[in-house]
């Protein structure tokens, strides 16, 4: 049995100092909604409860989502290196980059540095280049494939975009950990379902992203972005339906519109064919912040 923990949406606060040049480009919207919106809905000390229950939970491996950061300042970058560091080595926690990772130009660049250790596949190629994403990872019989979706939008866009280049990556990818009888789990950012979120913040390309799916086949795609606990179902190979998994933001608060927060936690074993998945959500339970199993089922690939 291998045990994978899902979380995503950190948006790791408070903000630190900002100069009114760094505030001339998107970021002035951003620090607009930070001070109005998510810094009343984000709850720090829940971030540090949910990954204590997370590692006392002792999975194999962690999958990180995407939105570590909020407006990618600089120092908002390194703060976030840092704070993965204390999660965990490189080899055991996977991240993909979310849009607020890429808020504007020059900052994925930044990110992919910083948080290089990450999102380094076992080819060892640095997440640097134009060919760094998807990546893969075998851990067990589990291969991890990060892929981003991230990217520079203008003010009141959080779009993300799945590229020609990276789908037929995907696809090889997809066909050899097939070969060698894994699990496949694809991590991305943004939702890779149509309907899931509103236009200003969707996925460009998920007509190109499910024909792969269709065409070369996965057992698991995870997501963040949304903010809420769904689970989504898309066309596999052979017509096996695939779940597509979303999550509550790490730190989201009690009492805001959106879920509080949780994480996903999955029990994977079985064999090409037969694979079974127990899934389970857990996180804030009760006004208190006590953490604890808010649902579980059995949630495997599908006719």
């Amino acid at each position: 049995m291998f045990r994978l923990a899902h979380f995503s949406d950190i948006h790791l606060g408070p903000l630190p100092a900002i100069s009114y040049r760094e505030l001339a480009s998107k970021r002035i919207t951003g620090y607009i909604n930070w001070q109005r919106n998510r810094r009343l809905n984000l709850d720090h000390g829940i971030i540090d409860r949910i990954t204590d229950d997370m590692l006392a939970a002792a999975p194999h491996h962690i999958a990180l989502t995407g939105d570590l950061v909020n407006l990618a300042l600089r120092e908002e970058i390194e703060r976030a290196r840092l704070w993965l560091e204390s999660l965990g080595p490189g080899e055991k926690v996977s991240v993909v980059p979310g849009n607020h990772d890429a808020y504007v130009p020059g900052a994925l660049a930044r990110c992919r540095r910083a948080w290089a250790a990450y999102m380094t596949g076992d080819d060892g190629r640095a997440p640097t280049g134009r060919t760094a994403f998807p990546y893969l990872r075998v851990r067990d019989r589990v291969a991890l494939i990060g892929v981003s979706s991230a990217r520079a939008t203008a003010p009141f866009m959080a779009s993300g975009h799945f590229s020609k280049a990276q789908a037929k990556r995907l696809g090889a990818l997809l066909d050899r950990t097939a070969a060698g009888g894994l699990f496949r789990v694809v991590m991305i950012h943004h939702p890779p379902v149509r309907g899931a979120t509103h236009a200003a913040k969707r996925l460009y390309g998920i007509g190109r992203f499910q024909k792969i799916i269709r065409k070369h086949g996965a057992e698991l795609i995870l997501h963040g972005h949304t903010h809420k606990p769904t689970v989504h179902r898309i066309e596999g190979q052979n017509g096996m339906s695939v779940p597509v998994v979303g999550v509550a933001a790490a730190g989201q608060a009690l009492g805001s519109a959106k879920p509080p927060a949780h994480y996903n936690l999955f029990e994977i074993e079985g064999e090409p064919g037969a694979w079974q998945i127990r899934f389970s959500r857990r996180g804030i339970t009760d006004p208190h912040g006590e953490i604890g199993e808010v649902s579980g089922a059995l949630l495997s690939p599908g006719k």
